[in-house]
């Protein structure tokens, strides 16, 4: 099995490194006010997917600060009500 998911993770890296090479074009980003950049289509693609993963990671902190800060409180109220109950054999 170590040895199949090493095989796969190959075949991804030569598919992406092929992907690559392949498109190393140059590529115009038009922006407003007639203003461009142009870059390898490989690099516009790359930016394109970090900036959709940075944005997508902002977008989820949000919740997730308050899904820990709502564990936190459930935390803390168990060990209050853990710590206030008396011994069983009182």
């Amino acid at each position: 099995m170590k040895y199949a998911l090493w095989l796969l993770k190959a075949a991804i890296f030569f598919t992406l490194f092929a992907f690559a090479l392949n498109n190393q074009q140059i590529a115009p980003v038009n922006f407003f006010f007639g203003t461009n950049w142009q870059a390898p289509q490989v690099v516009v693609v790359l930016l394109a997917f970090s900036a959709g993963m940075a944005l997508g990671v902002l977008m989820m902190m949000p919740r997730w600060w308050k899904k820990r800060r709502l564990m936190r409180a459930e935390a803390a109220a168990q060990t209050e009500t853990h710590h206030s109950a008396p011994p069983h054999g009182i």
